[in-house]
């Protein structure tokens, strides 16, 4: 969770919401801190409909953007409170939705949510559309969700190590000049249920140094949950 000023931001893998009990227990965790924004990651669905978004999130987020799942892989859901926020432009790609609003005093600023692809071979082009959407998002940007990606060693509890990849993350997140707001209570987000597990930072959120000196009091927090294999999180702006 990312708490704010007026509320926090949600950022979470739910690992699909097709189902029933996996969307309420989104709209729950939901209903329970209030966010403002809420960014969910590999939602496995094709479409989103005004009905969906009230059994996903409940009532409130009339307002939202989505990449489409491609069949039962992917998918982006960006929301906001009513009230909160005024949007005045999106982008969505293939694994990023992207929304910038704008703040009461006039300012404006980005959001993008991505869900990195799995597959090896598609990787590349996932980092060359994060730099395509940096071009199109100028000026205070923040980046959030599940990369498929780390650009650490120590992101990683066993040396089994893309290293080719974890340097070409590492050049973007550096090229582009983002920070990575740190995580606080816990070293990895994700697990593989092993009697001797892997360990994993696969979820990360990075920000333009003209974002944090807009919000420089952000925070990051983790909260553990058996609905997804990820720890979901929380920006506190």
């Amino acid at each position: 969770m990312f708490p704010m000023e007026n509320g926090c931001f949600l950022i979470w893998n739910v690992r699909g919401l097709n189902d029933r009990a996996r969307r309420d227990s989104v709209k729950s965790l939901v209903l329970d801190i209030k966010p403002s924004i809420v960014c969910l990651q590999e939602t496995k669905l094709c479409a989103i409909s005004d009905f969906d978004m009230l059994s996903i999130l409940g009532t409130g987020f009339s307002n939202f953007v989505y990449s489409p799942a491609q069949g039962t892989r992917g998918g982006v859901l960006i929301a906001w409170r009513d009230g909160s926020f005024v949007s005045v432009d999106s982008v969505v790609k293939n694994f990023s939705v992207s929304v910038q609003f704008q703040e009461e005093s006039g300012s404006c600023w980005w959001f993008t949510c991505v869900y990195g692809p799995h597959q090896n071979n598609l990787k590349q082009a996932f980092l060359h559309e994060l730099r395509l959407v940096r071009e199109e998002c100028a000026g205070p940007w923040i980046l959030c969700g599940d990369f498929n990606l780390i650009y650490r060693e120590e992101d990683k509890n066993i040396s089994n190590i893309n290293r080719t990849m974890l340097g070409n993350f590492r050049g973007l997140v550096n090229s582009l000049e983002l920070k990575e707001i740190p995580l606080i209570g816990r070293r990895f987000t994700w697990s593989k249920q092993r009697d001797e597990p892997t360990l994993v930072k696969l979820d990360h959120v990075f920000c333009a140094t003209s974002w944090e000196d807009s919000f420089p009091k952000c925070s990051l927090h983790s909260s553990a949950t058996s609905v997804s294999d990820h720890k979901l999180r929380g920006v506190h702006r």
